[in-house]
C-alpha cells in the first residue's frame, strides 16, 4: 500500500479527524496508487489513518478510517452502510418516511457517498474516486441493510468531474418501477423522477421546515418562491393557508408541481396558483403591484458553489431578501434559505439583515434552520452543514 507523507504540521487536521487532505498538505506519495486506491496516511513516523486516494482534486485524499489496522475492503463497507441504517432506525423523527437520506457522505464515514431511500428504491450518488472505485460494495452493502432490490445510480453531480470522474447513470440493481414512484410526506403524496430530478429526485434534506410551514400556514396568504415541484407549496396547502403562490422558472417543475398537487385531492386546487418566471423579476413586479404575503419562502439553488462565488452570490441572496421583506405583511415571516456550502451562517444572516435594513423593516429571528435528521452533520466536518436557513419575523 502506497503511503501518503505529510507535510510537518499538516497531521493535525487529520489528528482532529477531519476527513479531508488538501494539495497542499501532501509533501509525497511513496509507492504507486491509482484514483480510488487506499493508501495509508502518514506523517513520517507512523500511519494516522487511511484514505482514498485523488490525484486529479485539490482534496487529494478522503479518509475512509482514522484507525490505522482497520482494512478497506467489501467488509468495512457493509459495517459502515449497516451502521449509517440503523442510526437513523433510532431517531423517533424518521420513522416511517418513505423517502429518507440513508448515508450522509463524510458526516456517515463514507465520503463521497450518498445515498436516498424512496419506498423499495435506493438511489446512490458517488461523487469521489473512492466511492466509484468501491461502488460494487456499497451498492451490496445497501441491498443487505435495506432489503431493497431496487438500486439507481445518479453520479452526475459536477463534483465527479472535479475527480477526473465522467458522470454515471443508471440501473445498478433491478429495473424501473412499472409506474410513477410516489411517496407520503407528513400525508402529502409526491412524485420522486430518480432519474431527471434535482439530486437525487426529491430535497429530502427540507422535509423538517416543510413541516413548519404548514404548521404557520393557516389562513396565510403564502408566495412560495423557486417552488420547484411545490414540496413547500403543498404543506401550506395541507396546513390552511388561505392562497399559495409558487414561482418558478422551469416549466417541467411546475409540470410536475401540478401533477403532485393532483395526487392529493385532499387539498383545495382553487387556492393555488403557478407562475412561470425568474423570480428575481417577479419579486419586483409583485413589489410594484403592492402585493402583501403573511408568509415567504425563499429556498433558490446555490448561488455560491464554491468560496470564490461568495461575493456574486451575496448580491443576488442580498436581492431577493431585500425585496421579500417588502412584500411582506406587518407581522409576517420570510423563512429563507442557503444551501450554498460556500456561504457560512454568519455571512448569511448579515446578508439578510442588511435585506431588512435596506427595506425598511425590523425584523427578528424567530428560530434557525437546517437539514432534517437523516443529514447529520460530523463534529469534525463543518462543512457537512451545507443547508442554513432562517425564519424571520417583520
Amino acid at each position: 500500500m502506497a503511503q501518503l507523507i505529510l507535510k510537518p504540521g499538516k497531521e493535525r487536521s487529520v489528528l482532529r479527524r477531519h476527513p479531508w487532505l488538501f494539495e497542499g498538505a501532501v509533501a509525497s506519495l511513496d509507492g504507486r496508487a491509482r484514483p480510488g486506491d487506499t493508501v495509508e496516511v502518514t506523517d513520517g513516523r507512523k500511519v494516522l489513518a487511511k484514505a482514498a486516494w485523488s490525484p486529479s482534486s485539490q482534496i487529494r485524499a478522503r479518509v475512509w478510517t482514522f484507525d490505522p489496522d482497520e482494512s478497506i475492503d467489501d467488509a468495512f463497507f457493509k459495517r459502515r452502510v449497516a451502521a449509517a441504517v440503523a442510526r437513523r432506525q433510532a431517531l423517533p423523527d424518521l420513522q416511517g418516511q418513505e423517502g429518507l437520506r440513508l448515508i450522509h457522505a463524510e458526516s456517515d464515514g463514507l465520503p463521497g457517498v450518498i445515498a436516498d431511500r424512496y419506498g423499495d428504491t435506493v438511489v446512490v450518488q458517488l461523487t469521489s474516486a473512492g466511492a466509484d472505485k468501491w461502488r460494487n460494495a456499497i451498492v451490496g452493502a445497501l441491498r443487505n441493510a435495506t432489503g431493497c432490490d431496487r438500486i439507481y445510480e445518479r453520479s452526475d453531480s459536477e463534483l465527479r468531474g472535479r475527480e477526473g470522474l465522467e458522470a454515471a447513470s443508471g440501473w445498478l440493481l433491478g429495473t424501473a418501477p412499472a409506474g410513477d414512484l410516489v411517496i407520503a410526506e407528513h400525508g402529502v403524496r409526491m412524485n420522486v423522477d430518480v432519474v431527471a430530478g434535482h439530486k437525487t429526485g426529491f430535497y429530502l434534506d427540507q422535509r423538517d421546515n416543510r413541516l413548519l410551514l404548514r404548521q404557520l400556514a393557516a389562513g396565510k396568504r403564502v408566495l412560495n418562491c423557486f417552488c420547484y415541484t411545490g414540496g413547500f407549496s403543498l404543506q401550506a396547502l395541507a396546513g390552511g393557508a388561505q392562497e399559495v403562490i409558487s414561482i418558478d422558472s422551469s416549466a417541467p417543475a411546475l409540470a410536475t408541481a401540478r401533477a403532485n398537487l393532483a395526487l392529493n385531492p385532499q387539498l383545495d386546487a382553487g387556492r393555488a396558483q403557478w407562475c412561470d418566471a425568474n423570480v428575481f423579476d417577479e419579486l419586483r413586479r409583485l413589489g410594484e403591484a403592492a402585493a402583501r404575503f403573511d408568509l415567504v419562502v425563499l429556498d433558490p439553488p446555490k448561488f455560491a458553489p464554491s468560496a470564490s462565488h461568495v461575493q456574486r452570490a451575496a448580491r443576488a441572496y442580498k436581492d431577493i431578501n431585500l425585496n421579500a421583506f417588502k412584500l411582506l405583511a406587518p407581522g409576517g415571516m420570510l423563512m429563507t434559505y442557503s444551501c450554498s456550502g460556500g456561504v457560512g451562517l454568519d455571512v448569511f444572516q448579515g446578508i439578510v439583515a442588511g435585506a431588512a435594513l435596506d427595506a425598511g423593516r425590523e425584523a427578528r429571528i424567530v428560530r434557525r434552520l437546517q437539514g432534517a435528521a437523516d443529514h447529520p452533520v460530523a463534529l469534525a466536518f463543518p462543512e457537512g452543514e451545507y443547508l442554513k436557513g432562517l425564519l424571520v419575523q417583520a
